[in-house]
């Protein structure tokens, strides 16, 4: 069995499509960790990331699956799973070897299996956009450290800036080390300079933003702690019941559980 291996990206997995039917190569196990170790039996093949048969393949799953189904695979690439990508690869290569639809094919493994890490990628979606809160920074950037499980910061951006489209945010993913940037026009996708936001934020070679809190942010945070407990009914607290819709990984987001 052959074995390939690329980059992490989209078009690198997608390049690996390609390979597969340019070789006539079906059976194989993708992986992105560049330390996997091969088998004396097996071919093991570094497949680079090719803009040109990452765009064929892509726009050949356009013409043979619907939208919803493009999304899914999305959505399950950005979790970023070794078992996921498998499940991309065996999914556009049964789509692509079969003559009908077959992306509500629910009884293969490969469809059901992008439906499943595509579900949980867009769960955590809904949470990032309900429990994430920003600190406003003196220089008026309105700024939020998440640290999601999986790589939502792309599709968590819209929400956002039809939100808040009167003030300047930073979301900054703490685990990926990049940041989402909305400067009031559009959303840029950042790379910081430093490796912690720690005093300042490095964005491109000529901006730089404090991160020191605004005077009055203490003082909103205070209040919203205080609005929280005044609203809390201590007879009808039910823990259980509330951390199931708010998981406890969440709460370092929520200025009301720091109290």
């Amino acid at each position: 069995m052959a074995h390939y291996c690329f980059d992490g990206s989209m078009t690198g997995l997608l390049s690996c499509v390609f390979r597969a039917f340019e070789f006539k190569e079906f059976a194989v196990n993708v992986t992105a960790n560049p330390h996997a170790q091969n088998s004396l039996f097996d071919d093991f093949i570094h497949v680079a990331s090719n803009d040109v048969h990452g765009q064929r393949v892509w726009q050949g799953l356009k013409q043979k699956v619907s939208a919803s189904s493009l999304r899914a695979f999305y959505y399950a690439f950005l979790s970023e799973q070794e078992q996921a990508f498998q499940a991309l690869f065996d999914f556009a290569v049964y789509v692509f070897q079969s003559q009908h639809a077959v992306d509500q094919d629910y009884g293969h493994q490969a469809v059901i299996g992008m439906a499943q890490w595509a579900k949980q990628v867009g769960r955590e979606k809904h949470r990032m956009e309900a429990f994430v809160r920003f600190k406003k920074s003196k220089d008026g950037l309105f700024l939020s450290l998440v640290k999601p499980d999986f790589n939502v910061l792309p599709i968590i951006s819209r929400h956002f800036q039809e939100r808040y489209q009167d003030q300047a945010w930073l979301i900054y993913d703490e685990q990926r080390k990049y940041g989402i940037y909305y400067d009031l026009t559009q959303v840029h996708q950042i790379q910081m300079q430093a490796e912690t936001i720690d005093p300042q934020i490095c964005i491109g070679h000529s901006q730089a933003f404090s991160i020191e809190l605004d005077d009055e942010e203490m003082h909103y945070d205070q209040l919203w702690k205080d609005y929280f407990q005044s609203v809390n009914i201590q007879a009808r607290r039910n823990m259980k019941l509330h951390i199931q819709y708010v998981p406890k990984r969440y709460w370092r987001y929520m200025n009301e559980k720091a109290l």
